[in-house]
């Protein structure tokens, strides 16, 4: 019998049973899909600042400890794998180009300051010399603040969650794919099987980690959350060189360029229900706000556009724990924008629950059966 089924193989899910994996315990890894392939893979793979300090709240130290495990985790797996996952420390440029958007980054720096995260304003001949590529914008007197956050980074999610996967099976874990859970069995105080189209599936343990479905998974469960998909839109362009050695972020929106002249631009946050087509609307505002942030993209074709569903929950916050009174079932899930970046802590927490060992914080705040 395994250790444990892992049901949902997004980012979530491949970092629970890479961990897992890593301490010995056997993993079986189920998905309705192709493992990697919703969510986890549409991002654009971004790591903001965090740092962990004495009396962190949770939510803070998911960001804070996940961002001190990615370079150890990126090169382990580029040593096991030979993967390239793309993991840059490139640093951040946050843009306000109204008012509103300005105070809302003068609040987002004492949020940093106080977090002893490095946060720097920048002057214009700053900006020029830290991104040359943004000087038609100043030069037309749009910015009304900028600043500069060097500990930013990113990497690239599909490298990412291949290399996931590879380590994993070299590590034994077993996938299967195309796999769609149609109930499940307790006893009690304890999950005894997950019944699939393929049959049933046991283990020791089970943890429910599937995303922007796992709402329809804990329902199974009599166990009610607020997770729910919110459709995110992305466009890809083609450039023949980098145009930006820094990401680009205005509010909620952002430009990530890569080392070989991909720049992704995303993103929307539209409630579209399971719906993961792109649309015109969205589509045309993203390729316009990149071109006029960068105009050297005015030039550059656009090679892809795709939407994900992200995972969102109704107060922010991701369900993280032990399932209602089952002593055996645990849920990791509704990350919303931030599952690829809080994936390595989340696994790390998951992990220590599922070996009955103490986690490193209190997982309170994450509870699945808040609502």
């Amino acid at each position: 019998m395994d250790d444990c089924l892992v049901v949902g193989g997004g980012v979530i899910g491949l970092s629970l049973a890479y961990e897992l994996s890593g301490r010995a315990l056997q993993v079986h890894v189920v998905d309705q899909g192709l493992v990697g392939r919703e969510a986890s893979w549409a991002g654009a793979g971004i790591l903001p600042p965090a740092r962990v300090h004495p009396d962190i709240a949770a939510w803070d130290w998911l960001r804070a400890r996940s961002h001190e495990l990615y370079p150890d985790w990126s090169q382990a797996l580029l040593d096991a794998t030979g993967i390239d996952n793309g993991y840059r420390r490139c640093g951040g440029i946050y843009l306000a180009r109204s008012r509103g958007e300005a105070a809302a980054l003068a609040g987002l720096a004492a949020h940093f300051h106080q977090h002893q995260i490095a946060f720097q304003r920048l002057d214009l001949p700053q900006l020029a010399e830290c991104e040359p590529a943004l000087a038609p914008l100043m030069a037309a007197d749009e910015l009304k603040a900028v600043y500069f956050a060097a500990d930013e980074a990113q990497l690239r999610n599909p490298r990412h969650l291949r290399a996931l996967v590879a380590a994993c099976r070299q590590r034994g874990v077993r996938f299967s794919e195309g796999v769609q859970v149609r109930g499940v069995r307790r006893n009690s105080d304890r999950l005894v099987a997950v019944d699939t189209d393929a049959g049933p599936l046991t283990a020791a343990n089970f943890a429910i980690t599937g995303g922007a479905w796992t709402g329809d998974l804990l329902r199974m469960l009599k166990i009610p959350t607020g997770i729910l998909p919110i459709r995110g839109q992305m466009v890809l362009f083609r450039c023949p060189v980098r145009p930006l050695r820094r990401i680009i972020n205005e509010g909620a929106r952002y430009l990530v360029a890569r080392d070989d002249g991909l720049v992704l631009a995303g993103s929307s946050e539209e409630q579209a229900g399971f719906d993961k087509s792109t649309t015109p609307g969205v589509l045309n505002d993203l390729q316009q706000m990149a071109r006029d942030l960068v105009p050297a993209l005015r030039q550059a074709p656009v090679q892809q556009t795709w939407a994900g569903l992200r995972p969102g929950s109704i107060d922010g916050m991701p369900y993280i724990g032990r399932i209602g009174s089952l002593e055996n079932a645990f849920v990791a899930a509704g990350h919303f924008r931030s599952g690829l970046h809080l994936a390595p802590a989340t696994a790390l927490v998951t992990s220590d629950l599922i070996c009955r060992q103490p986690a490193e914080i209190d997982l309170s705040p994450f509870r699945p059966t808040r609502g």
